[in-house]
């Protein structure tokens, strides 16, 4: 690693980084926020949560957001989960793409992976 690069969040042991700045741009790793239940309202709020620590651990705003990937395991979710990315994301939304998966780690509903390049 040189003096451009960072892992955020990184345990020692564990097989992944919460996210890993990179020059300009921070990586974020898929992040779920804590699985609270089965309500896709509150598990998609703690996921953009998640993914906002690791931006400003890393320096970054939201804001810097550039490209954002939805896992999601049920896409009858999607408007709710739609509602609260709404809210939550500032404008300009970023790229984004959603992709319909069939199991996500510890049950959740949905995990949120981003890019963000420091501006």
């Amino acid at each position: 690693m040189n003096s451009q690069e960072q892992a955020i969040g990184f345990t020692k042991g564990a097989p992944f980084s919460n996210g890993y700045v990179s020059g300009d741009t921070l990586y974020i790793a898929g992040q779920q926020g804590k699985v609270t239940g089965t309500d896709i309202r509150q598990q998609t709020t703690n996921a953009i949560a998640a993914v906002r620590q690791v931006a400003e651990e890393a320096g970054f705003r939201m804001s810097d957001i550039v490209s954002v990937t939805i896992y999601i395991t049920d896409m009858n979710d999607v408007p709710t989960m739609n509602e609260v990315y709404n809210k939550l994301i500032p404008d300009p939304k970023p790229a984004r793409a959603a992709v319909q998966v069939a199991g996500l780690i510890g049950g959740a509903k949905i995990e949120i992976s981003a890019i963000a390049v420091n501006h």
